[in-house]
């Protein structure tokens, strides 16, 4: 270790004296560390939204064979026959519309929700930012925006929110642990019913949020709600939460897969990058080399010298990119599809194993021109031009 830091500034000084060539290391490093930070938030975000755990106990009852928020018509009536059924313990009715049904980084989903299922199934999870539910409950044309919304469209609390033809004045900002919650406007039943432009009064609601008494009954109580309505001229899908959400998402998901390899190809271009300037730095410096040998340096440090600077250069450029991809995420981007959205997540667990790689990678790039330039004879390396 104590050779560590007496070699330090005679690496950092290698690393100076060869500014372009340093520099053009470590922008190229820190490109792509950049993307695979960025692709690693993105995977991340998916599989929060779509993992199964063992307490899931939500499912969600949709229209049969609809895809889109603007298509799924049920009766609202429905919510009695399925709360009869053995094993639910509620069924909220909401009423869904979004800016655009389409895969996009800007999507607006409305959610009316009845105001005292509101209150007694969502409320209590969320913290308030700003304002407060009392505001919501006195102004029925009033909406609580999820915090990642709020920062995305820049509204606070008393501001107006205008999307998808639906104008709302925004009672409160919301937090919660739940993706969904984060990237929504949740406002009275009533009010969206009647200010729907696609899908009608009278009723109708969009989908119904399922609670059941144990997690190991979800499929069974999924096939009794279909079943019950089967035969009725609106025919119900019904599936776990997150089930519903991988469907939904199903187009995200593929794009996550390739963009993942995408990925492992920038790690892949780290390490070339950074080996092949550690290659030419050595070649450069084998007279150097020779000398430091000649006035008492032994191999070993030679060897140390040239590991030493492939991490330094990985390390800095991994810095940059995962510094950067942070800032990107932080901008709390999500990818919306059919009133559901996925998040970028923005885990400093990413960024932290994105630096460990681009050292290790940083490490192992110097590892074999250092291996050779410390077995080189002292002569040999005097000789070379």
């Amino acid at each position: 270790m104590r050779d560590l830091f007496r070699l330090f500034p005679l690496v950092r000084k290698q690393i100076v004296r060869q500014p372009l060539r340093s520099g053009l290391t470590l922008s190229g490093v820190a490109v792509a560390m950049f993307l695979f930070c960025a692709v690693e938030a993105m995977r991340a975000g998916v599989e929060q939204a779509t993992r199964v755990t063992a307490d899931d106990t939500v499912l969600v009852v949709y229209r049969e064979n609809r895809y889109c928020p603007f298509t799924s018509r049920l009766p609202q009536y429905y919510g009695d026959r399925i709360e009869a059924l053995p094993g639910v313990l509620s069924a909220v009715p909401m009423k869904i519309e979004v800016s655009n049904c389409r895969a996009s980084l800007d999507v607006v989903t409305f959610r009316g929700v009845p105001e005292a299922a509101f209150l007694e199934h969502f409320v209590p999870g969320f913290t308030f930012v700003e304002g407060s539910v009392d505001d919501w409950r006195n102004h029925g044309g009033a909406a609580l925006v999820g915090e990642a919304l709020a920062i995305r469209r820049g509204v606070h609390a008393g501001d107006q929110l205008d999307a998808a033809g639906i104008t709302v004045k925004v009672a409160g900002i919301i937090r919660s642990t739940e993706p969904q919650d984060e990237n929504v406007a949740y406002t009275h039943l009533s009010f969206l019913q009647e200010v729907s432009q696609r899908g009608g009064t009278g009723g109708e609601v969009t989908q119904f949020q399922v609670k059941v008494d144990d997690p190991q009954k979800l499929e069974a109580i999924a096939q009794s709600i279909d079943a019950e309505f089967a035969r009725d001229s609106d025919p119900t899908s019904t599936r776990p939460e997150k089930a519903f959400v991988a469907a939904a998402a199903g187009d995200v998901l593929e794009i996550v897969r390739f963009a993942s390899w995408l990925g492992w190809g920038a790690l892949a271009a780290v390490f070339a990058l950074v080996a092949n300037a550690i290659v030419l730095a050595v070649r450069d410096r084998v007279r150097e080399h020779a000398i430091l040998e000649t006035v008492g340096f032994v191999p070993r440090q030679i060897g140390t010298l040239i590991v030493m600077e492939g991490t330094i250069l990985g390390l800095l450029g991994g810095i940059v990119g995962a510094i950067g991809a942070l800032i990107l995420t932080q901008q709390r981007f999500s990818i919306g599809m059919e009133g559901l959205s996925i998040e970028i997540a923005s885990d400093p667990s990413v960024v932290l194993s994105g630096l460990l790689l681009s050292v290790a990678l940083g490490l192992g790039a110097g590892l074999v021109p250092a291996l050779r330039a410390s077995r080189r004879p002292i002569a040999t390396s005097f000789r070379a031009v």
